[in-house]
Protein backbone atom coordinates (compact mmCIF):
# COMPACT_ATOMS: atom_id res chain seq x y z
CA UNK A 1 0.00 0.00 0.00
CA UNK A 2 1.28 3.35 -0.86
CA UNK A 3 1.11 6.40 1.24
CA UNK A 4 0.09 9.27 -1.17
CA UNK A 5 -2.79 9.50 0.52
CA UNK A 6 -1.18 11.11 3.82
CA UNK A 7 -1.29 14.75 2.96
CA UNK A 8 -5.13 14.28 1.50
CA UNK A 9 -7.08 16.53 4.25
CA UNK A 10 -4.65 19.50 3.80
CA UNK A 11 -4.14 19.06 -0.11
CA UNK A 12 -8.65 19.47 -0.26
CA UNK A 13 -7.99 22.47 2.32
CA UNK A 14 -5.92 23.86 0.05
CA UNK A 15 -7.90 22.94 -3.34
CA UNK A 16 -11.04 24.40 -1.60
CA UNK A 17 -9.51 27.31 -0.72
CA UNK A 18 -7.82 28.63 -3.92
CA UNK A 19 -9.49 26.52 -6.74
CA UNK A 20 -6.38 25.87 -8.53
CA UNK A 21 -6.26 24.77 -12.16
CA UNK A 22 -4.06 21.64 -12.57
CA UNK A 23 -1.57 22.67 -15.76
CA UNK A 24 -1.76 19.35 -18.34
CA UNK A 25 2.27 19.29 -18.17
CA UNK A 26 3.03 17.26 -15.33
CA UNK A 27 6.06 14.84 -14.51
CA UNK A 28 6.61 11.60 -12.89
CA UNK A 29 9.42 9.57 -11.94
CA UNK A 30 10.47 5.92 -10.56
CA UNK A 31 13.56 5.48 -8.34
CA UNK A 32 14.78 3.27 -5.76
CA UNK A 33 13.15 1.65 -3.53
CA UNK A 34 9.87 1.73 -5.54
CA UNK A 35 9.62 4.99 -4.72
CA UNK A 36 7.03 7.40 -7.21
CA UNK A 37 7.79 11.16 -7.60
CA UNK A 38 5.26 13.85 -9.71
CA UNK A 39 5.50 16.95 -9.96
CA UNK A 40 2.58 19.27 -11.05
CA UNK A 41 1.66 23.39 -11.84
CA UNK A 42 -1.48 24.99 -10.71
CA UNK A 43 -2.47 28.15 -11.94
CA UNK A 44 -5.13 30.86 -10.18
CA UNK A 45 -5.55 33.90 -11.30
CA UNK A 46 -3.82 35.97 -8.65
CA UNK A 47 -0.98 33.31 -8.96
CA UNK A 48 2.29 32.99 -11.31
CA UNK A 49 1.91 29.28 -10.29
CA UNK A 50 1.71 26.59 -7.36
CA UNK A 51 4.32 24.10 -7.66
CA UNK A 52 4.00 20.69 -6.78
CA UNK A 53 6.03 17.39 -5.76
CA UNK A 54 4.98 14.48 -4.26
CA UNK A 55 7.12 11.41 -3.23
CA UNK A 56 6.09 8.47 -1.91
CA UNK A 57 6.37 4.58 -1.27
CA UNK A 58 5.29 2.24 0.81
CA UNK A 59 6.95 3.99 3.87
CA UNK A 60 6.86 7.37 3.30
CA UNK A 61 5.19 10.22 1.98
CA UNK A 62 6.43 13.79 1.70
CA UNK A 63 4.46 16.51 0.23
CA UNK A 64 5.72 19.58 -0.61
CA UNK A 65 4.25 23.07 -2.42
CA UNK A 66 5.19 26.71 -3.00
CA UNK A 67 2.42 29.08 -4.27
CA UNK A 68 4.02 32.35 -5.86
CA UNK A 69 1.61 35.01 -6.03
CA UNK A 70 1.54 37.17 -8.81
CA UNK A 71 4.10 40.54 -8.29
CA UNK A 72 3.04 44.17 -7.48
CA UNK A 73 1.63 43.52 -3.76
CA UNK A 74 4.39 43.01 -1.80
CA UNK A 75 3.23 39.67 -0.65
CA UNK A 76 4.54 36.14 0.71
CA UNK A 77 4.80 33.11 -0.88
CA UNK A 78 3.02 30.07 0.80
CA UNK A 79 5.07 26.97 1.33
CA UNK A 80 4.48 23.98 2.95
CA UNK A 81 6.76 21.11 3.52
CA UNK A 82 4.43 17.80 4.71
CA UNK A 83 7.59 15.02 5.21
CA UNK A 84 6.16 12.01 6.86
CA UNK A 85 9.50 9.94 6.20
CA UNK A 86 8.37 6.98 8.54
CA UNK A 87 5.70 6.01 10.44
CA UNK A 88 7.23 7.78 13.70
CA UNK A 89 9.40 10.59 12.27
CA UNK A 90 7.16 12.72 10.55
CA UNK A 91 7.65 16.95 10.26
CA UNK A 92 4.48 19.35 8.98
CA UNK A 93 6.23 22.73 8.41
CA UNK A 94 3.80 25.41 6.75
CA UNK A 95 4.53 29.54 6.52
CA UNK A 96 4.40 32.60 4.51
CA UNK A 97 7.56 33.21 2.93
CA UNK A 98 8.16 36.51 1.65
CA UNK A 99 10.68 36.93 -1.11
CA UNK A 100 12.48 39.54 0.20
CA UNK A 101 15.66 38.28 1.77
CA UNK A 102 15.99 39.95 5.86
CA UNK A 103 12.21 40.64 5.46
CA UNK A 104 10.56 39.61 8.71
CA UNK A 105 7.18 38.83 7.98
CA UNK A 106 4.50 38.44 10.36
CA UNK A 107 0.74 38.10 10.68
CA UNK A 108 -0.99 40.08 13.18
CA UNK A 109 -3.85 37.34 13.92
CA UNK A 110 -1.57 34.11 13.66
CA UNK A 111 0.32 32.66 16.55
CA UNK A 112 4.39 33.30 16.52
CA UNK A 113 6.86 30.68 16.58
CA UNK A 114 8.14 30.37 20.15
CA UNK A 115 11.36 28.63 19.24
CA UNK A 116 14.04 28.87 16.29
CA UNK A 117 14.48 26.24 13.90
CA UNK A 118 17.11 24.85 11.92
CA UNK A 119 16.65 24.75 8.16
CA UNK A 120 13.85 27.21 9.02
CA UNK A 121 15.12 30.80 10.11
CA UNK A 122 12.55 33.60 11.06
CA UNK A 123 13.38 36.73 8.75
CA UNK A 124 15.35 34.94 6.51
CA UNK A 125 12.40 34.15 3.91
CA UNK A 126 10.75 32.70 6.84
CA UNK A 127 8.27 34.49 8.88
CA UNK A 128 7.62 34.87 12.74
CA UNK A 129 4.26 32.71 12.09
CA UNK A 130 6.26 29.39 10.69
CA UNK A 131 4.23 26.09 11.90
CA UNK A 132 6.45 23.62 12.92
CA UNK A 133 5.45 20.02 14.55
CA UNK A 134 6.80 16.84 14.83
CA UNK A 135 4.89 13.75 15.33
CA UNK A 136 3.68 9.84 13.87
CA UNK A 137 1.77 10.07 10.84
CA UNK A 138 -1.34 8.57 12.66
CA UNK A 139 -1.47 11.88 14.40
CA UNK A 140 -0.54 14.53 11.30
CA UNK A 141 -4.40 15.28 10.84
CA UNK A 142 -4.49 16.75 14.28
CA UNK A 143 -3.06 19.59 12.73
CA UNK A 144 -5.53 20.55 9.63
CA UNK A 145 -7.34 23.48 11.68
CA UNK A 146 -4.14 25.76 12.07
CA UNK A 147 -2.94 24.92 8.50
CA UNK A 148 -6.92 25.79 7.23
CA UNK A 149 -6.61 28.82 9.81
CA UNK A 150 -3.15 29.66 7.73
CA UNK A 151 -4.86 29.04 4.79
CA UNK A 152 -7.73 31.12 5.00
CA UNK A 153 -5.50 33.83 6.28
CA UNK A 154 -3.57 34.19 2.90
CA UNK A 155 -6.73 33.99 0.94
CA UNK A 156 -7.79 37.45 2.57
CA UNK A 157 -4.36 39.17 2.04
CA UNK A 158 -4.33 37.79 -1.90
CA UNK A 159 -7.83 38.69 -2.50
CA UNK A 160 -7.68 42.05 -0.61
CA UNK A 161 -4.95 43.02 -3.21
CA UNK A 162 -5.14 41.14 -6.07
CA UNK A 163 -1.90 40.95 -7.63
CA UNK A 164 -2.08 40.86 -11.36
CA UNK A 165 2.14 41.70 -11.92
CA UNK A 166 4.01 39.11 -13.89
CA UNK A 167 7.77 39.57 -12.93
CA UNK A 168 9.19 36.73 -11.57
CA UNK A 169 12.59 38.63 -10.73
CA UNK A 170 11.27 39.40 -7.38
CA UNK A 171 11.46 35.22 -6.56
CA UNK A 172 15.55 35.35 -7.69
CA UNK A 173 16.65 35.72 -4.62
CA UNK A 174 14.17 33.82 -2.81
CA UNK A 175 14.63 30.51 -5.17
CA UNK A 176 18.23 31.26 -4.75
CA UNK A 177 18.17 30.58 -0.90
CA UNK A 178 15.94 27.73 -0.94
CA UNK A 179 18.91 25.90 -3.82
CA UNK A 180 21.30 26.39 -1.12
CA UNK A 181 18.50 25.65 1.82
CA UNK A 182 18.32 22.21 0.13
CA UNK A 183 16.97 20.17 3.05
CA UNK A 184 16.05 17.29 1.11
CA UNK A 185 18.80 17.49 -1.12
CA UNK A 186 20.95 14.38 -0.27
CA UNK A 187 17.37 12.52 0.07
CA UNK A 188 16.39 12.91 -3.38
CA UNK A 189 20.12 11.97 -4.82
CA UNK A 190 19.77 8.72 -2.97
CA UNK A 191 16.63 7.54 -4.53
CA UNK A 192 16.43 9.81 -7.93
CA UNK A 193 20.28 9.94 -8.71
CA UNK A 194 22.52 13.34 -8.54
CA UNK A 195 21.39 14.55 -12.02
CA UNK A 196 18.29 13.99 -11.68
CA UNK A 197 17.65 15.17 -8.29
CA UNK A 198 19.40 18.36 -9.52
CA UNK A 199 17.29 18.60 -12.79
CA UNK A 200 14.51 18.77 -10.44
CA UNK A 201 15.57 22.23 -8.26
CA UNK A 202 17.05 24.33 -11.30
CA UNK A 203 14.47 23.00 -13.57
CA UNK A 204 11.17 22.69 -11.40
CA UNK A 205 11.32 23.60 -7.75
CA UNK A 206 13.18 27.05 -7.51
CA UNK A 207 13.74 27.89 -11.33
CA UNK A 208 13.63 31.49 -11.10
CA UNK A 209 17.06 31.03 -9.04
CA UNK A 210 19.58 32.95 -11.75
CA UNK A 211 22.61 31.44 -9.71
CA UNK A 212 22.57 28.35 -11.01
Amino acid sequence: MFMNNLWQNYKKVLNNTFLLEEDPLDMTWKGKRNTTLTAKIYRHKYFIKAREVEIYNENSCIYNNILYPKTGSNLPCFGMDLMGFNENRVIIVFDFQHPTENYLFSHPDLPKATEDYRFFEKGNHFSENIFVRKCNMDEVDQYVGEFAQYMEAYWKMVNAVEPDGEDTSVYADFDAYMTRLDPVGGYLKGIFGEERAEQLVKSFLFCYNKLV
